[in-house]
């Protein structure tokens, strides 16, 4: 049997969850989604997710007909209806339908839908011997046009940039801004470690403030790891101890070679390695339980 999917007020199986042709996040990539995690029955930190969903839905100007306390329960609900305890759940508001115009005024009421299913974004061993990434001629998008901290429905510029990755044979991409400094990657957030300091590119950069990234700082914090958010040039990356992404699929994964630069001495560093460790037993107890 099939998925139940969560689609405007129903749940429906997945094989009759449709949208119209006309919705505007199918036409123009018009909405805002989030991805989410459900691990041993906890959604984890639903709330900061649903907090980043609807402040992406205020910057567009989409008005969410549901409160954020209705849109947990759909989050939670759609696991129940699918027997899941561990999952990767997709929570999408599109514009909604309306015409072959742009003008969002023609759409009247917003799509909602929520898939939880699962996802394996990398092979199990490359979180052991890390993660051959390049840097691609693909910018980021620069804030003043479509700031990368909404979480929209148009992807365009992730998916040039993944496809100069797969142009070159490797799994991920990192993105550098307008001035040529490090953003992010094409689904996750960057750290690099140098001489005991974890760096990450600060929010104004250009990134999307991600959920796990925010979550990494934390624990970091909490062992006494000094953490800047800051400007990181090519040459970081390059001459970093360890680096590593962050993301909601992703979690947390080493990268070990950079432009065919090996990061420090080639494997998953020990900065690294603790806060995996401290990550995997964070999700356990942080969440809102879906039972």
């Amino acid at each position: 049997m099939g998925l139940w999917i969560y689609l405007n007020g129903e749940f429906v199986p997945e094989e009759e969850a449709k949208i119209s042709v006309f919705d505007h996040g199918f036409l123009y990539g018009d909405g805002v989604f989030e991805g989410i995690r459900a691990y041993h029955g906890k959604v984890f930190r639903l709330q900061e997710h649903i907090d980043r969903l609807y402040d992406s839905a205020k910057a567009i100007n989409l008005a969410v007909p549901l409160t954020k306390e209705e849109m947990i329960e759909v989050v939670c609900e759609t696991c129940r209806r699918n027997n899941l305890t561990d999952a990767y759940i997709r929570l999408v508001i599109s514009r909604g339908k309306g015409d072959l115009g742009l003008d969002p005024n023609k759409c009247p009421q917003p799509t909602i839908v929520n898939i939880a299913s699962s996802i394996t974004l990398y092979p199990e061993e490359l979180y052991r011997i890390g993660l051959s990434v390049i840097t691609v001629p693909t910018r980021r998008n620069i804030p003043e046009g479509v700031n990368p901290r909404i979480k929209s429905l148009n992807y365009l510029n992730n998916i040039m940039a993944k496809i100069e990755a797969n142009i070159a044979g490797v799994p991920e991409a990192v993105l550098l801004n307008q001035e040529g400094f490090v953003a992010e990657c094409t689904g996750d957030n960057i750290f690099i470690v140098k001489n005991g300091v974890l760096k990450t590119p600060a929010p104004y950069l250009g990134i999307l403030e991600g959920v796990t990234r925010n979550a990494v700082i934390e624990l970091a914090q909490k062992r006494g790891i000094p953490v800047q958010e800051t400007v990181l040039p090519r040459y970081d990356l390059f001459t970093a101890d360890e680096c590593f992404l962050t993301g909601t699929a992703a979690e947390l994964i080493p990268v070990t070679k950079i432009d065919d630069r090996v990061i420090g001495n080639g494997e998953p560093g020990p900065i690294f390695n603790q806060l995996l460790e401290d990550f995997r037993e964070l999700v356990k107890v942080d969440g809102v339980d879906i039972y």
